[in-house]
C-alpha cells in the first residue's frame, strides 16, 4: 500500500476524515463498525499511525468509497489541502530546527490562522531554498540576464533618462562628476554621505533609511573613482525602488541596475555620446581617452562604452575581463565574438583561447600602453584593445573590441599584430603538443591549487584541477634552462 512516508499518511488520514464527515459518522461510530476504538482511528486520521491493509478495506466498505479513491494522493478539498501542507511543514527538519511547538492542523483552527501559518511556512522554505542556491543556478541566472541585456544592446534608455533628470536638478553641466556633485545628488534624495572606519567587512556601504545617512569607507585615494561609484550605487537602490531580492536572479538584476546607474551618473549619456561621436568622426575612438575625460577607471569606461556604442554609434562591440590564468570574470558581446561557455550557457570562469589578445597581453613585458591585435576565429576576425592591471588578488586584463569591419573607427586599428584562434578545437591551445606529452606525461605529477573560480568547472585532463599543457610547458622550459 502506498503509505510508506509520513506525508502519504497525512494525506490518507485527511481523506479518511473527509469521507467520515461526509457520512455523518463520529470517530467512535466508524471505529465500532470497522473494529477499532475511536482513539486509534483518530491517530490514523492525524497521520500518526499507519493502518493495516485489512482496515483500509473495511473503511472503504463502510464509507462506501472505492479503495483507490481512498488512497488517492490528492487533498479532498481546498481547506484540507492547507491542513495537509501545514502538517507536512511542521513535520520537516526545517521547522524542527526552530524548537517551536506544533500547531494542530485541525478543523478547529480558524481559516485565516491556517492561511497565515501556511504562508509563513512557505516563506521559511523559500528562504532556506534560496540560501543554498547551487553554482549551476547562479550561472543560469547570470546567463539569462546577460542574454537579456544582449538583446537590448546593453542599453537601458529609461534609466539613462532618469539619471539625466537627476543631474539637471543639481546643476551638473558636464565633464567629470565631482564628489561635491555626488553629495548634492544624495542631498536631493534626502541623504547625507558619512565616511567611517568600521563598516562591516561584508558591506561596501550601509544606508540608514530612518536617519537618511549613507555610510561609506574613508577615501584611500583622494578624488578616487571608487567612493563616488559606491555612493551612487547605494543611492540607486532607493531611486529604483529596490526591495530585498526574493531570489538570485533578482539579486543579479539589482546589481546590474545599480552599477548601470552609477556609470550613467559618472559618464552622463549626453556628454558621453558627444565625446564618443566626435572621436568616431576622427576615427580615433579609444577607451583610454574616454576614461581620462570622465575621471573613471579603465574598466568602468570600457563597460560604459558597451552601453552606448551600439545604441548611439551603430557599432557592435565586446568586453572581457580576465584573471591572470585566462578565466572570464565579466564578459559582454553583441558582435559575434565566440565566447567559451559551459552546458548552461554561462561564460564566467571559462578559459578563453591563449591566442586571444586578452591573454597575450598578460604575457607582455611592457604593459604601460594598450595592446592592439586582430584575431582570426571560426566566427570571423575581431580587433581588440587590451589593458592590464594588478590587484591584491592578482593580475587581470580588460579588453574592448569589435569586428574587423568596425575596427576602422578605433585608435590602434593599424596594428600589425594578428593571431589565429581555432578554439573550441582543443588542438588550438588546450591540448599539449604531442612531443611534450611523449616526454612528460609519465614524469609529471603536479599538485592542484584549490580552484579560485567558483562559477567554473575544474579544467579537464590527466590531472584534475591542473592545466596539463601549462605543466608540460613549465617542465620543458626548466629542463632546457638546466
Amino acid at each position: 500500500m502506498p503509505t510508506s512516508t509520513s506525508t502519504d499518511l497525512i494525506t490518507l488520514g485527511r481523506r479518511i476524515r473527509h469521507f467520515r464527515k461526509n457520512a455523518d459518522l463520529t470517530l467512535d461510530q466508524l471505529g465500532e463498525r470497522v473494529g477499532v476504538v475511536g482513539s486509534q482511528l483518530s491517530l490514523i486520521e492525524n497521520g500518526r499511525r499507519e493502518p493495516k491493509f485489512s482496515l483500509l478495506q473495511s473503511l472503504s466498505s463502510e464509507l462506501n468509497v472505492p479503495l483507490a479513491e481512498l488512497l488517492s494522493d490528492e487533498a479532498p478539498d481546498a481547506r484540507t489541502a492547507l491542513e495537509i501542507e501545514l502538517a507536512r511543514a511542521q513535520s520537516g527538519d526545517l521547522y524542527a530546527s526552530l524548537g517551536l511547538p506544533r500547531v494542530p492542523a485541525s478543523r478547529n483552527l480558524p481559516q485565516e490562522t491556517l492561511e497565515a501559518l501556511v504562508g509563513m511556512h512557505r516563506e521559511l522554505i523559500r528562504r532556506a531554498t534560496e540560501s543554498i542556491a547551487t553554482p549551476e543556478e547562479a550561472r543560469r541566472a547570470n546567463t539569462e540576464l546577460r542574454d537579456a541585456m544582449r538583446e537590448r544592446d546593453n542599453y537601458l534608455p529609461d534609466l539613462e533618462k532618469l539619471v539625466e533628470q537627476m543631474l539637471a536638478r543639481v546643476g551638473h553641466q558636464g565633464g567629470a562628476l565631482s564628489h561635491r556633485t555626488v553629495s548634492l545628488l544624495a542631498e536631493d534624495l534626502g541623504f547625507s554621505l558619512i565616511h567611517v572606519n568600521d563598516l562591516p567587512h561584508s558591506a561596501r556601504s550601509v544606508t540608514d533609511l530612518a536617519s537618511g545617512r549613507i555610510y561609506l569607507p574613508p577615501a584611500s585615494i583622494p578624488g578616487g573613482h571608487g567612493l563616488r561609484s559606491m555612493a551612487l550605487q547605494a543611492m540607486a537602490h532607493r531611486v529604483l525602488g529596490h526591495q530585498p531580492p526574493s531570489n538570485y536572479a533578482e539579486f543579479l538584476r539589482q546589481r546590474l541596475e545599480i552599477n548601470y546607474f552609477a556609470a550613467a551618473c559618472l559618464m552622463p549619456q549626453t556628454a558621453s555620446v558627444k565625446f564618443l561621436a566626435a572621436a568616431k568622426a576622427r576615427r580615433d575612438l579609444s577607451v583610454e581617452d574616454f576614461r581620462d575625460a570622465f575621471g573613471v577607471t579603465h574598466e568602468a569606461a570600457a563597460l560604459r562604452m558597451t552601453n552606448l556604442a551600439t545604441s548611439h554609434l551603430g557599432i557592435d562591440v565586446h568586453f572581457l575581463r580576465l584573471t591572470d590564468d585566462g578565466a572570464i570574470q565579466k564578459a559582454y558581446e553583441n558582435d559575434g565574438l565566440p565566447l567559451p561557455h559551459d552546458v548552461t550557457g554561462a561564460v564566467e570562469g571559462q578559459f578563453v583561447c591563449r591566442n586571444w589578445a586578452a591573454r597575450i597581453a598578460l604575457t607582455r613585458t611592457n604593459r604601460s600602453t594598450e595592446f592592439y591585435q586582430y584575431t582570426d576565429t571560426p566566427s570571423g576576425t575581431f580587433w581588440c584593445a587590451t589593458q592590464t592591471g594588478t590587484t591584491a588578488a592578482g593580475e587581470f586584463s580588460i579588453s574592448f573590441g569589435t569586428s574587423f569591419a568596425d575596427a576602422k573607427w578605433f585608435r590602434g586599428r593599424d596594428t600589425e599584430k594578428r593571431s589565429l584562434s581555432r578554439c573550441p578545437d582543443e588542438s588550438c591551445c588546450k591540448r599539449p603538443p604531442s612531443d611534450l606529452v611523449d616526454r612528460w606525461s609519465e614524469s609529471a605529477w603536479p599538485s592542484a591549487r584549490l580552484h579560485a573560480h567558483v562559477l567554473s568547472p575544474l579544467p579537464s585532463g590527466k590531472f584534475p584541477g591542473v592545466d596539463d599543457r601549462e605543466v608540460y610547458e613549465f617542465l620543458q622550459a626548466h629542463a632546457e634552462s638546466a
